[in-house]
């Protein structure tokens, strides 16, 4: 008998179990680095849940990429029918049939189940031999509670366990158990396997639930002996190539270098608000209420793209890929040439019809096979619908996070929270995580309703704080200013029609003024005129001044001379008279 006491820690990292891939795309990082190797690991789960495409997934994957030898041992459903709905995956299972993978069908046999003798000595011999023929490094042991759930006796059912628990060790192989889920069980184990969680070295519960009319998967990692792994559920989906699994919280994300380099919104205003336009590889949310012209401004950036040689993916959740081509020509953005040319790849898709982590993984696909770099989600918020409202906002951290990993730069529209009134949040909440947030919104007044549109945030950017009213016409998008005064904010006509009005009175203000301004001339220039009249008269009365002194001079002088002429005359009429008052005079 084996010794199943697990040898005591001593630190040292030869202790530690080596990992062996599973090549499922996400699981990997969930647990750093696979299942352990040569030990077992349990699948529990409930119908459908993904149990049988876990296990042979993982085994196809070894075999066909690592050149690992598997044998698959099926319990329940003959190898045929499995292997008729795997090559819906097309994993070629009938060429690794051949060297590297081998089916085994251990369907009970009812004879011997009556007779009391049902035990695995036998099969576990058969396998024994084919595993040393092939060099098996892999075993799956599909739906083994069904062989058990038919020995009855819990004691021998134990001692089965433990059987296979020995061989298992005793052949180093990694296998992979499935059991279906106990529905009232803690840990979903079948309640007749409740003591095999304990044996295995790793258990994963498996889940497919129906929540709101939507289909959810899942698988919680319980258990796994001396490593850490990621503890919460984690989403998944079987699609054309098997599951893959959801972005997990723990898995680190690549450090990324920031860029400076800006790409354009598509809109040169706008552009200039954003002071040159995005950050490449930045996540840009627009808000607003229905016909507030997401879509539209989406189209603009997704031509942009396109015009710069840049791959783009479209995904709309609202409308038809012909009704948005044709919708959108009509305020100028031709898209449907892009299409034509393989630059732009759309997609129109129903929130319903899948879960919201569903959604995000085709699109991370649909964008890698695409090549693209730029990604537009129209509306994001149509994934908190439909039984993904609790799911939805992981998923939305998870889109970001991949877009910045994959240097992506994603545009994602939403609608507002319509729980919380007179408030611009969305119902996925990540207004915070989002680089840039522009919200467009209307304003109702004077019998019109017009498209405003502003910048809430843009991280790293000097962004304008101004609100710009959104023109939609056949030429394209323009932003227009808005008329402000008084706190007054008037749009549309009311706009034109004020800033008319404005205008005809700064007119007349400019008519009076000019008036005004001719008056004051004419006036000045008659009081010019008759300043030069007055210093005209000024010279004039100077010059008869002068004319009167001269002439009051010349009659004084004349006065004077003739005067002395006479006294002269009438010294000469008589000349003894002047001598006689000669003494007088003296």
């Amino acid at each position: 008998m084996i010794d199943r006491t697990p040898p005591a820690p001593n630190g040292k990292a030869d202790d530690l179990p080596t990992k062996a891939l599973t090549g499922v795309p996400g699981f990997d990082a969930l647990t750093d680095g696979g299942l352990p190797q040569g030990r077992a690991t349990l699948l529990a789960g409930n119908a459908g849940s993904g149990k049988t495409v876990f296990a042979l997934q993982t085994l196809v994957n070894a075999a066909r990429d690592r050149g690992e030898p598997g044998i698959f041992v099926a319990f329940e459903e003959d190898s045929k029918r499995i292997l008729a709905n795997a090559q819906t995956f097309g994993w070629d299972l009938p060429s690794l049939q051949r060297k590297k993978l081998f089916f085994l069908d251990a369907q009970p046999d009812y004879d011997t189940v009556l007779s009391g003798q049902l035990d695995l000595g036998g099969m576990l011999a058969a396998l024994g031999a084919k595993v040393d023929e092939m060099g098996a490094r892999w075993i799956a042991f599909d739906a083994i509670d069904v062989v058990f759930a038919l020995m009855g006796d819990s004691a021998h059912v134990r001692r089965e366990i433990y059987r296979l628990n020995d061989w298992l060790i005793g052949r180093g192989l990694t296998a992979l158990i499935s059991a279906k889920a106990n529905a009232g069980g803690d840990t979903g184990t079948p309640r007749i396997l409740d003591f095999m969680q304990f044996m295995v070295d790793c258990l994963i519960i498996l889940g497919h639930d129906l929540v709101e009319g939507t289909s959810q998967r899942n698988l919680r990692i319980v258990k796994f002996r001396g490593s850490a792994f990621e503890e919460n559920a984690i989403p998944f989906l079987i699609g054309p190539s098997g599951i893959e699994t959801a972005y997990a919280t723990r898995v680190a994300r690549p450090a990324l270098p920031a860029t400076h380099e800006r790409v354009s919104s598509g809109i040169e205003r706008l552009d200039v608000m954003l002071g040159g336009g995005f950050f490449r590889g930045g996540s840009i949310l627009m808000t607003g209420g229905p016909g507030t012209a997401k879509t539209t401004l989406c189209g603009a950036f997704s031509e942009a793209a396109c015009q710069r040689g840049e791959k783009t993916l479209f995904v709309s959740f609202d409308s038809r890929i012909d009704e948005m081509i044709r919708d959108l020509g009509s305020v100028g953005i031709g898209l449907d040439a892009w299409v034509k040319s393989g630059m732009l790849h759309m997609i129109s898709a129903r929130a319903i019809s899948g879960s919201a982590e569903t959604h995000l993984m085709r699109i991370r696909n649909a964008a890698r096979k695409h090549g693209a770099r730029c990604v537009v989600i129209d509306p994001l918020s149509a994934l908190s619908k439909f039984g993904n409202r609790a799911s939805s906002l992981g998923v939305a951290e998870r889109l970001i996070d991949w877009a910045k990993n994959d240097g992506v730069t994603l545009m994602c529209t939403s609608l507002p929270d319509e729980t919380i009134p007179n408030n611009d949040a969305t119902p996925l909440q990540i207004s915070t995580i989002a680089d840039t947030w522009i919200n467009l919104t209307y304003f109702a007044r004077g019998g019109e309703r017009n498209r405003a549109l502003s910048i809430l945030k843009s991280r790293g950017t000097d962004h304008s704080n101004q609100v710009r009213e959104m023109i939609l016409s056949g030429a394209g998008v323009a932003l227009a200013d808005v008329y402000t005064a008084d706190g007054e904010v008037l749009m549309g006509t009311m706009r034109w029609s004020k800033e008319r009005d404005e205008r005809l009175s700064s007119e007349r203000d400019a008519a009076d003024n000019r008036l005004r301004r001719l008056g004051l001339e004419a006036e000045a220039a008659e009081l010019e005129a008759r300043l030069v009249m007055l210093k005209r008269e000024i010279v004039l009365i100077g010059e008869e001044r002068k004319t009167l002194v001269k002439e009051e001079h010349e009659r004084i002088d004349d006065l004077v001379s003739n005067e002395v002429e006479m006294r002269n005359l009438r010294a000469a009429n008589s000349p003894e008279t002047s001598s006689e008052e000669s003494p007088a005079d003296d």
